[in-house]
């Protein structure tokens, strides 16, 4: 469960390290934003040089939390940390690679581009 303040690690190759959440954007006033969900994110901690700096508001998806995601399966699945990937207005990642698994829900929500760059599915 991510919410503001939230610290979250970058999984992409966009120059960000750390991003604080603002906002998670969906209908009506959420509070909580889990895996797949979008939020708006201040950059806080980055790589010289890059096309991301510090400071920067971006937009970013969700594909790991350390809450765990129970599936209708019946199985649960958790990670070690919170990551987002940094994407663009239209929705792909502004990185060229994405680092460490992500979660299979991405698929269904439609993001499709960070699943065929992600090096692991679960």
């Amino acid at each position: 469960m991510i919410q503001q303040q939230t610290y979250l690690n970058v999984a992409d190759n966009s120059g960000a390290r750390k991003l604080m959440c603002l906002r998670v954007l969906g209908t009506g006033n959420r509070r909580y934003g889990g895996i797949g969900d979008q939020v708006i994110a201040v950059v806080k901690d980055a790589l010289p040089n890059q096309a991301v700096k510090k400071s920067d508001i971006v937009k970013a998806v969700i594909v790991r939390t350390r809450h765990s995601l129970r599936r209708e399966s019946g199985m649960s699945i958790r990670f070690d940390d919170n990551a987002a990937v940094i994407i663009n207005p239209d929705g792909n990642p502004r990185g060229t690679r994405v680092f460490g698994p992500i979660a299979r829900e991405l698929r269904d929500r439609n993001y499709t581009k960070i699943v065929s760059l992600a090096p692991e599915v679960i």
